[in-house]
């Protein structure tokens, strides 16, 4: 007999419309969809949780995290930070190349692959990280198994910045694969260093970040991605905007599935400003840096008028010992990916956004952009990553509730207005009011390309 679960009562939000309806997941996939109160009678013998009051949603698709695995898992691994996303309604992680080794080669790739097989709760990709010299590397990747290529073009990773413009153009012209960017021109930010280190010395305060990794410095290099990928053609994603300058480079006049170019903005640039330095210091320090509040306003008009695409986090874990550290020797990043969601449905709370945009840009835009196979909506026949959210329960944000390994988060105190209560991954309950079922494993994400 099939494995069967029914969820009743839902208010599902899908494809930009809200319905009452039931959901019959049988084995790993969404078998039926009964709008209203239609009989399900003949499934008495299937599990069944009734969502009466609750919204079910597709499970959230995050297209940049960094789970630090292998070779940095004292901040994290894809065990720890996979169990996090559940718990935050993330079913589907795409995960970067800047670990130990860095994954620049497809045997080094497979590695991740095979890791996340055994320990990540969550469905998964990795990209291939880029470099001045594998571009045969590049060729090899399979379009179909892997999300993409990343490509610093800037925020310089050990051997990982892309800064030659004959490999650029390489790259750009020859590559299969999606290219994801992280643009912050090198030069420019060096150049601010120096600048402000004749000023301050090693005690610069973490204010000045902002000035270092400056709106310039993300303009130079993301307009050079972009006449990059408009002259040869290519499938550009520009990861984590940070300034109302680039979206300028941005085009809302056509359809997503007609998109060359997308874009995407993480949770922190929407919540916070460089006025949060002050109270919150080395914990807010991101690359690319958090700017001004009308940075900050224009990018969450560009979600709303779908110049940007994608909501995501770069999640990206350190040890609150590292964070604690001055600002030169204190890294760049912080964990998002358990209070994504719960953050975009805190500015629903506050009438700044709907709930059908919320899921077009965390489940919906992803799984189109990436082309990934039967996920990101509530379709019959699709994979059964569905996520169930009480809009009505409070969250506080402790220690004793984060999942992260780190065991630290810039929202630590903050008390949300919603829950992610259920977790459903390949047609299983994977997490539940705080709990997780050790035994459910994700799937390697597959790409109709």
């Amino acid at each position: 007999m099939a494995d069967q679960t029914v969820i009743r009562n839902a208010t599902i939000i899908n494809e930009g419309r809200q319905f009452v309806g039931n959901i019959l997941i049988e084995n790993e996939f969404i078998k039926e969809i009964y709008p209203g109160s239609d009989s399900l009678s003949s499934l008495s013998h299937a599990e069944t949780i009734d969502a009466t009051g609750q919204i079910l949603i597709p499970g959230v698709i995050d297209d940049q995290v960094h789970f630090r695995d292998p070779g940095l898992i004292h901040k994290g691994s894809i065990k720890t930070e996979s169990k996090a996303a559940l718990a935050g309604g993330v079913t589907s992680f795409m995960d970067m190349p800047n670990t130990l080794p860095q994954t620049t080669t497809q045997k080094l790739l497979e590695q991740k692959y095979e890791i996340a097989a055994t320990n990540s709760s969550a469905n998964y990709s990795f990209y291939l990280g880029a470099t001045n010299n594998n571009l045969n590397e590049i060729l090899r990747t399979d379009p179909e198994t892997v999300c993409g290529i990343k490509v610093f073009m800037g925020a310089s990773t050990g051997n990982m910045l892309v800064d030659d413009p004959k490999a650029l153009e390489e790259i750009f012209s020859s590559s299969k694969s999606l290219i994801a960017v992280h643009c912050e021109d090198e030069q420019t930010i060096q150049e601010n260093i120096h600048h402000y280190r004749q000023i301050y010395g090693d005690n610069l305060p973490v204010g000045y970040h902002p000035l270092i990794r400056s709106r310039d410095a993300c303009y130079k290099s993301s307009s050079y991605a972009v006449e990059l990928a408009r002259k040869h053609g290519t499938r550009l994603h520009l990861l984590h905007l940070s300034t109302s300058d680039e979206l300028e480079l941005l085009d809302n006049s056509v359809a997503l599935s007609d998109k060359k170019i997308t874009a995407e903005v993480c949770v922190h640039h929407l919540w916070f400003c460089d006025e949060d330095y002050t109270r919150l210091g080395n914990r807010i320090k991101w690359n690319p840096s958090i700017k001004t509040s009308k940075d900050r306003e224009a990018l969450f008009n560009g979600v709303l008028n779908n110049l940007i695409d994608v909501v995501a986090t770069d999640h990206a874990p350190h040890t609150i010992e590292e964070k604690n550290n001055s600002y030169f020797k204190a890294p760049s990043g912080g964990p998002l990916i358990q209070h994504s969601l719960q953050i975009m449905l805190e500015f629903y709370h506050k009438k700044m956004i709907s709930l059908e945009k919320i899921i077009e840009k965390m489940c919906h835009a992803p799984a189109e952009i990436f082309n990934i196979d039967r996920r990101g909506y509530i379709k019959e026949g699709h994979y059964a990553d569905l996520v169930l959210v009480d809009l009505n329960k409070t969250h506080e944000v402790t220690k004793n509730n984060m999942l992260y390994k780190c065991r630290w988060s810039p929202f630590e105190g903050i008390v949300f207005n919603s829950s992610i209560t259920h977790t459903f991954v390949n047609g299983r309950l994977a997490y539940k009011n705080g709990q997780i079922d050790e035994n459910i494993k994700g799937k390697r994400l597959r790409f109709n390309r």
